[in-house]
């Protein structure tokens, strides 16, 4: 137990009841994260320390941001995680290598951010497991950028796990970060408070009114009452503070510590100076850099001023202090004491620190330190620290002093700046690596870079004709990076929404094919590129060939690092895109969406998993599991939330759609159009097109679906026209539009005659035999159509056709055959849960006179879609930790889950799983139709 003395906080009932609650709950096994923002001198620090001394039989691990210290990878991270690293070899071996990695206890490939975050949220489980573990973090806007969104990531995936954390942020520096937690805001104090507190703190006897002027001086603000009243009595503040404190409450707190500092020995200020400049507060290097600069050092007339206090370490008393002890000095000043900490700092075990003091002890350009610099960034990269390591550039590159190499250092800075997702920066770095002398290759990254930045503000068409340049200055050097970037800018144009025109997917294909760019590092990749070609370049007969011929190349690549692995995973989407709507290929969508989600959770790449999820969620859907792509949308969009990701709308749409639920999609609609208009992302258009069709057809609103196809028919993408025109002409059949019918039959047969798979040669057939003469013929096309979707698994469309087909009969008066396809349509989309669809199944059944039960959702239905994924896992002999790694949750938070499920299905414990959810599943099975009276 602490034997700390409890601060006394006047005026803060309220906040420490929020704390204490925070305690109790951790004590009971529950976790909870709390994020105390408010300005300098609130009081935050001293609630984070009732915290730390209320926190009996708890274990406590404290981190401290400190603005100095901002641009080393990892740094606040590597100090929080300090009590815990003895049982760093007990982690899953991807989680423990990418934390070893990140902290510079291994060598490896640059981990994830991600999977060092859950890394650390297993770490902090695990010692929980013997003693709830309370993570205090004060001036969190100051920790390094990659520890900072690590714990973010942290803090939002904590839910059954006996870890708290407590983090404060100084506003409105931090006004940005960690945004979304749980907040405990602190103002100033009430009248009443600030008052006593004042009055406690001068001598003598105060007029009340003065006392109430200066309580509304300061704002109530804690620190300024005792640091401006600090010294002075009550005669001293008869008539309130003087007019050159009537500045903002901080900088009137910092002018304070600045008078302070002058009456102090220059030895002793000297010692401050150094100790304001190295965060780490290590007394010993203190000392060797105190003895570089000759002095003698003498601390005690600086806690006498309070300004600093001592244990074991030199600490100021507050930030503020440390600020104006640093700016308080000369540049002259601080240059000369960076560099005796730069030379008092071991070279070997803290190169990067000691480059830092280094490019701070510059007064001018210097290629020595900017080598070295350059060699710290290096570091940082392998660490996993993007952000760090894009600081260190940009620093190397201001002090560089040949241009050429001043302009390398600024790209790479631009580079890293981007990936650290600081567009801002990586913008003005860019412009000044454009004002230097580059050499070819060097001119053509920046010109992709400035592709990509424009195509993450905004995905219209403007980044396309520079991707082309890109790629053709890549070719005129016999840089690999040529066919890369002739497929990104396929990409790009594919999600604008531009096939044709000057700057269109067909136009960059073109001069893909024409280049004589050398093969790049992916032979599969090449492949897919090839394929990708010859499809907008030739069209579907000569395209949709070499397109399969890049499959198998493509989806069993061998990958043999993370480099590798994020390629691939970043040329996924152009190529699930290209065998979903061109080759109609759901078993290919299924291989591909499964991997990349495999993929994506091995090497931890959450930034990536959620498309991942969201186009395998897209096979589920088709093959009519719905509640299975629910869970996946659930988990992308959790994923997404956790890491600061915009969350993938249009998976929800069209689940909602094939679900029938218009209540759900509608907002969405015109969110994508805005975002079509706005943005220039036209392919949201095609997008929204197919799903309103889905829609509005499966409600019968047939001259709705109508207008909505005819969108994702018009759009000119390249994806979605095929599945829009399937729509199209059953809206327009059932208007009685039969010559538009009959147009978007011709052109839907062009697209599935040359793919020729079971699904395209299904949804022909049965567009076709709605628009034949024959009754023999459409008969036989309906049972074509019904053949082929079977055995290609796509489920939805299969249902559909038992659907149309038993309209088809009803019409044609074969009352008894077109009960048996509408009963097998209704169960079928009954038992998926596309109610629109099953509605108009029933009203075709009662219009031949059946009548229908509705279906009983059973006890499955009652499982959230969390809870189902986990059960399911578990129900297939995965361990709680091998589910945490999966979804990216700790053992605790699925043990949690389960002891849910196990109550809903009314068993004890795992072993009853597998029965339970069969017995549950089969309490919602599929109700038959009764049969006629």
């Amino acid at each position: 137990m602490s034997a700390a003395r409890l601060p006394n906080l006047v005026g803060r009932h309220r906040e420490c009841a929020v704390l204490d609650d925070v305690l109790a709950g951790l004590r009971a096994g529950r976790s909870a994260v709390r994020v105390v923002r408010g300005e300098a001198g609130i009081g935050k620090s001293a609630l984070l320390e009732y915290v730390a001394v209320q926190s009996s039989a708890v274990t406590v691990s404290r981190a401290q941001g400190v603005e100095a210290d901002m641009e080393l990878a990892w740094a606040s991270l590597h100090q929080l995680c300090a009590p815990f690293l003895a049982a760093v070899d007990a982690l899953p071996e991807p989680q423990r290598d990418a934390l070893q990695v990140a902290f510079g206890m291994a060598a490896g490939d640059p981990p994830d951010r991600f999977l060092v975050g859950l890394a650390v949220l297993t770490l902090l489980t695990r010692a929980s497991e013997t003693r709830p573990v309370l993570v205090l973090v004060d001036d969190a806007q100051w920790l390094d950028q990659v520890s900072r969104q690590t714990l973010e990531f942290v803090a939002r995936r904590l839910l059954a796990e006996a870890v708290a954390m407590v983090l404060t942020v100084r506003d409105p520096e931090g006004a940005a970060a960690l945004t979304g937690l749980p907040e405990l805001r602190i103002g100033g104090l009430d009248q009443e408070a600030a008052g006593d507190l004042l009055e406690a703190s001068v001598e003598g006897r105060m007029d009340p009114r003065v006392r109430d002027r200066l309580v509304a001086e300061t704002g109530g603000n804690p620190l300024a009452l005792l640091e401006l009243s600090r010294g002075r009595t009550a005669a001293d503040l008869a008539y309130g503070l003087d007019a050159a404190d009537l500045v903002p409450v901080p900088s009137r707190v910092e002018q304070d510590y600045t008078r302070r500092l002058t009456s102090l020995p220059d030895r002793t200020r000297t010692l401050l100076l150094i100790a304001a400049a190295e965060p780490v507060g290590d007394v010993r290097l203190l000392l060797r850099a105190a003895e570089l600069l000759g002095i003698t050092p003498d601390a005690a007339p600086a806690k006498a001023a309070g300004l600093v206090e001592f244990g074991e370490s030199l600490r100021f008393r507050h930030p503020l202090a440390r600020s104006a002890v640093y700016r308080g000095a000369d540049a002259a000043q601080r240059r000369a004491v960076h560099q005796a900490l730069a030379d008092a700092t071991d070279p070997v075990l803290e190169p990067d620190r000691r480059a830092w003091h280094a490019a701070q002890a510059s007064d001018g350009p210097d290629e020595e330190v900017a080598a070295r610099l350059e060699e710290a960034a290096d570091r940082a990269h392998q660490r996993g620290g993007v952000a760090a390591e894009a600081v260190l550039l940009e620093r190397a590159a201001d002090l560089t002093p040949d241009p050429g190499q001043r302009g390398v250092r600024a790209l790479a800075a631009a580079e890293a700046h981007f990936s650290a997702a600081a567009p801002d920066r990586a913008t003005e770095l860019a412009a000044l690596a454009d004002l230097c002398p580059l050499d070819p290759l060097d001119r053509a990254r920046l010109v992709r870079l400035r592709a990509r930045m424009l195509f993450a503000r905004s995905r219209s068409d403007e980044a396309a004709p520079l991707l082309l340049d890109a790629a053709d200055r890549f070719t005129a050097e016999g840089s690999p990076l040529a066919r890369e970037t002739y497929l990104e800018a396929i990409s790009a144009t594919v999600f604008a929404g531009r096939v044709h025109g000057p700057h269109g997917a067909r136009a960059a294909a073109i001069a893909a094919r024409r280049s004589d760019a050398p093969p790049s590092a992916s032979q599969a990749s090449d492949l897919l590129l090839d394929g990708v070609s010859a499809l907008l370049a030739d069209g579907y007969h000569s395209g949709v060939p070499a397109l399969v011929r890049a499959f198998e190349p493509f989806a069993h690549e061998e990958l043999g690092n993370r480099d590798a692995a994020m390629r691939w995973l970043l040329a996924v989407p152009v190529a699930l895109e290209s065998f979903i709507h061109h080759r109609w290929d759901l078993a290919a969508w299924d291989v591909l969406s499964s991997r990349a989600v495999r993929l994506a959770r091995e090497v931890g790449a959450l930034g990536v998993l959620p498309p991942a999820l969201i186009y395998h969620g897209g096979v589920k859907i088709h093959h009519g599991d719905f509640a299975a792509a629910n869970r996946m949308i659930e988990e992308a969009d959790a994923i997404a939330a956790a890491t600061g990701q915009a969350p993938h709308r249009y998976a929800t749409l069209v689940l909602a759609a094939w679900r029938g639920d218009e209540a759900a999609a509608a907002g969405s609609f015109d969110e994508a159009r805005i975002s079509a208009t706005e943005d220039g992302e036209v392919s949201l258009l095609g997008v929204t097109g197919y799903v309103q069709g889905v829609l509005y057809n499966g409600l019968a609103r047939y001259e709705d679906a109508l207008a909505a196809a005819r969108t994702g028919i018009d759009h000119d993408g390249y994806n979605f026209t095929g599945l829009s025109l399937v729509e199209h002409v059953e809206a327009a059949f059932h208007c009685g539009e039969r010559a538009l019918a009959q147009g978007s039959l011709d052109r839907l047969v062009e697209l599935t005659r040359a793919a020729d798979t079971g699904w395209a040669r299904g949804v022909e057939a049965r567009s076709r035999a709605l628009l034949t003469d024959s009754a023999d013929e459409a008969d036989r096309l309906f049972r074509t159509a019904i053949e082929e979707l079977d055995a290609d698994r796509v489920v939805v469309e299969a249902a559909r056709s038992h659907l149309v087909y038993g309209e088809w009969l009803r019409r044609a008066r074969r009352r008894a055959d077109a009960r048996e396809q509408l009963r097998t349509a209704h169960q079928m989309f009954d038992g998926m849960g596309s109610l629109a669809f099953a509605e108009r199944a029933r009203r075709e059944l009662l219009a031949t006179g059946e009548h229908v039960r509705t279906r009983d959702n059973g006890t499955a239905a009652r499982l959230t879609p969390q809870e189902a994924q986990i059960a399911a896992l578990a129900a297939g002999g995965l361990t709680n930790a091998r589910i945490g790694s999966e979804l990216f949750l700790s053992p605790h938070t699925v043990e949690w889950h389960l002891r849910k499920v196990y109550s809903k299905l009314d068993i004890r414990s795992r072993r009853g799983l597998a029965a339970a959810l069969a017995a549950a599943e089969g309490e919602g099975a599929d109700t038959p139709a009764a049969a006629p009276a």
